[in-house]
């Protein structure tokens, strides 16, 4: 019998693969997989493109925990050296005179 060589948990992470025109025909199909907590994958001309995957709540991270998921997706590039900001001079009647300019008077 087939459940008792194969493991409960490792039936559930199979993955399954559709092509794009398989995937629209059969989404109903993909979403029932999802459902059971199954990946699959959509490939075009037989390379990955797309994978749909099991919805999960996401825990609230912490600030290092996003930087670090970001940095991974490539959402952002961290700098390359430390940041230093060097504090300046306001000078009387500048943000007036900004604002004069700005607006053309």
């Amino acid at each position: 019998m087939l459940t008792s060589l194969v493991r409960p948990s490792k039936i559930n992470s199979m993955q399954r693969t559709y092509s794009i025109y398989e995937a629209k025909a059969k989404f109903s199909e993909i979403i029932r997989a999802v459902k059971m907590r199954r990946k699959v994958v959509v490939t075009e001309r037989g390379t990955p493109v797309a994978e749909v995957v099991p919805y999960q709540e996401e825990a609230e991270e912490s600030m290092s925990g996003r930087l670090e998921r970001l940095t991974r997706m490539g959402a952002i590039v961290p700098a390359a050296g430390r940041f230093s900001a060097k504090t300046m001079k306001v000078l009387p009647g500048a943000s007036e005179r900004f604002l004069k300019e700005d607006r053309g008077d």
